[in-house]
């Protein structure tokens, strides 16, 4: 599966959803694990601001990768951030869309501003 880095050098990253478990199987309550190391995973939503545009997007971390002092509306960083197209086809519909994977989520500052925003 292709892997596409992020460049967030140029972005404000906002933390609007406090980490939890990634679930792997929702009936049985499974939590995913990275196929690597084993650790388990975790989600966490944040507004991603570039050129005056913005997505919510949800991203994994792994659990060890979660740094203390977050908090929610707060500028975070993702070192490693990458994005990985994928399909599916489920029920006979077919789906697609982007995952998100970090490294980590650690506290950031608010970039300097040059200017007002007229």
């Amino acid at each position: 599966m292709r892997t596409i880095r992020v460049e967030t050098s140029g972005a404000t990253i906002l933390l609007t959803e406090a980490p939890e478990p990634k679930v792997r199987d929702r009936q049985t309550g499974e939590i995913a694990k990275d196929a690597n190391s084993g650790e388990a995973l975790m989600t966490i939503g944040v507004v991603y601001i570039e050129d005056g545009e913005s997505s919510l997007i949800k991203v994994t971390v792994p659990e060890g990768g979660i740094s203390e002092g977050l908090t929610l509306g707060a500028p975070v960083s993702l070192p490693g951030l990458v994005a990985r197209p994928w399909e599916s086809v489920f029920n006979g519909q077919q789906r697609h869309g982007i995952a998100y994977r970090a490294a980590a989520v650690t506290p950031a500052a608010f970039p300097a501003t040059t200017g007002a925003v007229a």
